[in-house]
């Protein structure tokens, strides 16, 4: 009879050739590079240890739910909650009702129920489990170059006509803007995040706590992708934060902004802030910078700055359980802070 139980460190072996069988052997390497990081080493683990569930039939692992722990600030008051990322069921076993079991302990064992960029299969099974409706997080690019519109699934021909027509408008977006505050790159998030975070968590109505620890894990010691972390600086003091990185695609170069933190009162630091990523998609070749934000008042400023909202917006999954909240908190999401940088999307 199987049964859920939490991963333990003998089931690795387990749970590793079952991810050989759901996803393919490249996606098995893939998660195998990354699994101590990003399950393991998180700091907000409760007890230390993964916050992983398993379906045990006899000594087979048929079954695997992972999740990414949190701490959750809602205005300012946390609690914990933890991203929902890789669900898999033995093939033989898939339209049991295993995967429902699976959501539904991870639901019934967290302060916060999260997740982000849905699949087709997880969407339904969510509402099924009465999980509020909540609005996508917007997806917002910058153009810098005539290649920025390309799409990859048209003909060059059609693209270069695209491109030709919408130049006038890619050049006023991408108009070079000085810098208005200190900036500098970074190696590490030190004590003076943790400040930061304190000074401005009570502007969110909902945003993971964004402190040294949690920066350091998750964007300067993860093992499978490098990001490079500007600093916005006054008097010594820091005052925000841009985490970004290069990559090609099918049709261009892209600057990724995967991650950002800034008063929502201040314009001037967070322009700057973009305008540095402008500086450094430039120099690295990129075509377009592209970004993922919830927040209305970034967005609102990123606007300003020569971003256009795109069509394909990441789904988005929260369900609260450590406290009670009014029903508007889940419509209205303007001063909630998500982006890219949650949960796994980026990898």
């Amino acid at each position: 009879m199987p049964e859920i139980d939490r991963y333990r460190p003998e089931d690795q072996r387990g749970v590793e050739a079952l991810y050989r069988r759901v996803f393919g052997s490249d996606a098995a390497a893939a998660s195998r590079f990354r699994w101590d990081w990003q399950y393991r080493r998180n700091p907000n683990n409760p007890g230390g240890q993964p916050l992983v569930w398993v379906v045990r039939e006899g000594t087979a692992i048929i079954g695997h739910y992972a999740t990414m722990p949190v701490r959750l600030s809602l205005g300012g008051k946390e609690i914990d909650g933890a991203w929902g990322t890789d669900a898999m069921v033995a093939p033989e076993r898939q339209r049991r009702g295993l995967g429902e079991e699976l959501f539904r302990t991870w639901d019934r064992s967290v302060g916060a129920a999260l997740g982000i960029g849905l699949s087709d299969s997880s969407s339904p099974l969510l509402k099924k489990m009465h999980f509020p409706d909540v609005a996508a997080v917007p997806g917002l690019v910058k153009p810098l170059t005539r290649r920025a519109v390309r799409v990859p699934q048209l003909p060059m021909p059609v693209n270069r006509l695209i491109s030709a027509l919408t130049l006038p408008i890619v050049r006023v977006a991408a108009r070079v803007r000085p810098l208005r505050a200190d900036v500098e790159p970074i190696r590490r998030f030190d004590a003076t995040f943790n400040d930061l975070w304190e000074r401005v968590a009570d502007r969110f109505e909902l945003a993971v706590r964004r402190d040294a620890a949690y920066l350091n894990w998750k964007y300067i010691e993860p093992p499978h992708v490098r990001y490079s972390v500007a600093a916005l600086k006054r008097d010594g003091r820091s005052e925000g934060y841009a985490v970004y990185r290069h990559a090609q695609e099918p049709r261009g170069r892209v600057t990724l902004l995967v991650d950002f933190l800034a008063d929502t009162h201040d314009d001037i630091g967070f322009k700057t802030l973009l305008r540095w990523v402008d500086a450094e998609a430039r120099q690295a070749g990129s075509d377009k910078i592209r970004c993922y934000a919830a927040h209305l008042g970034f967005r609102r400023i990123m606007r300003h700055s020569g971003y256009f909202q795109m069509r394909h917006p990441l789904a988005l999954a929260v369900k609260i359980n450590a406290v009670g909240v009014p029903a508007k908190f889940y419509k209205n999401t303007d001063d909630w802070h998500v982006t890219l940088g949650d949960s796994d999307q980026d990898r």
